[in-house]
């Protein structure tokens, strides 16, 4: 019942806008979609779709806490765990959604995931990515196929622009605000539970939030599991709207998490997920980020992202109260090696 109160206050509420370019800001401040909650069932569905097209990433252990875990989506085939919100949104669309194609807005990596499913699906896909998207990201979309267009200086532009070509006819999918994409992520939730049995705490970054809300509601129905959102210092979106109970606008500064980076859509689902179910949530600084993707290539032989290493840099920092055994989610590797040698090569800041 609180959730769904929780749900009709967002919607009620005023939208908040991007703080980008004002006719931007506009757009999409008057564009609020309504968007489900995954219930259970959406949740084993999507689990049974990342199951047919992926093999459950490893987990390994690591130094950055004691007894702590490195779950490995940064080994996924396209780089990142959002390949599995993509697989999930794909799976769930109607014949005539199939044929009318899809449209997504992506800083990279959930353009890839939804590139890759469209590809393994046979779905035409346009992916619009902001013109500041990572180059290794925007050289990975172009070799699986999906029709790339550049609209933008940030995501929240790249996003008014996708919505606005999914009203002529595809269907939108969010790399967050969506039923299916949500669950699709909450199918780590589901390997873990073959892979591991004790109590956990499970440590994940958030940028729009729909990891971290997909994996609270697979914690929902595990009394021995907790979850614990980590955003950039430089991006805190989803915190902010959590705390006041409505989308706000928030400063959005440079970062190595670049994926985690922007505003977020008005009404979105996920802050009101993670506030229903009181998922903590807490932030690092960029020499916290730099500081734990050196220690992922020094300690695992590991490239990962800046995004990918926000959980890491949290456990390494002792930022977390963790009861049971941690599992650090590393969620993606696609990085320029330029700035990859910059971000590792030097001293702590």
């Amino acid at each position: 019942m609180l959730r769904h109160a929780l749900l009709s206050l967002w919607l009620c509420l005023p939208a908040g806008q991007t703080g980008g370019n004002p006719m931007e800001e506009a757009a999409l401040a008057s564009i609020e979609r309504v968007v489900p909650e995954p219930s259970v069932a959406d949740l084993l569905q999507a689990a049974a779709a990342v199951r047919s097209y992926l093999d459950p990433t490893p987990l390994v252990a690591t130094t950055a806490d004691n007894g702590a875990l490195l779950k490995l989506e940064c080994w996924q085939p396209t780089g990142s765990f959002k390949v599995r919100g993509a697989i999930a949104a794909l799976a769930a669309l109607p014949e005539h959604a199939r044929r009318a194609g899809v449209v997504a807005a992506s800083a990279g990596n959930h353009g890839l995931g939804i590139a890759y499913a469209a590809m393994r699906s046979g779905i035409a896909a346009t992916v619009v990515v902001p013109a500041t998207a990572s180059p290794a990201k925007v050289d990975a979309l172009r070799r699986f196929g999906a029709n790339l267009v550049r609209h933008g200086d940030d995501y929240d532009a790249a996003e008014v622009y996708a919505l606005d070509l999914a009203a002529r006819g595809a269907t939108y999918v969010s790399a967050y605000n969506d039923t299916h994409v949500i669950a699709g992520q909450a199918s780590i939730g589901y390997e873990l539970n073959e892979q591991i049995d004790e109590p956990l705490t499970v440590v994940t970054p958030v940028g729009g939030g729909g990891l971290a809300a997909g994996l609270t509601l697979w914690a929902a129905g595990h009394s021995n599991v907790r979850v614990v959102g980590v955003e950039a210092e430089a991006s805190r979106a989803v915190s902010a709207a959590a705390a006041v109970g409505q989308t706000v606008t928030v400063p959005v500064g440079a970062t190595l998490a670049d994926g985690l980076a922007g505003n977020i859509e008005p009404g979105s689902i996920t802050p009101v997920v993670l506030a229903s179910h009181d998922t903590a949530m807490i932030a690092v600084s960029e020499a916290e980020i730099r500081h734990a993707m050196r220690f992922l290539a020094g300690q695992h032989g590991l490239v990962v992202e800046g995004s990918g290493a926000v959980a890491v840099a949290a456990l390494l920092l002792r930022k977390i109260e963790v009861v049971g055994r941690a599992v650090a989610l590393v969620t993606g590797r696609n990085i320029a090696l330029p700035t990859f040698a910059d971000a590792v090569g030097g001293d702590l800041a």
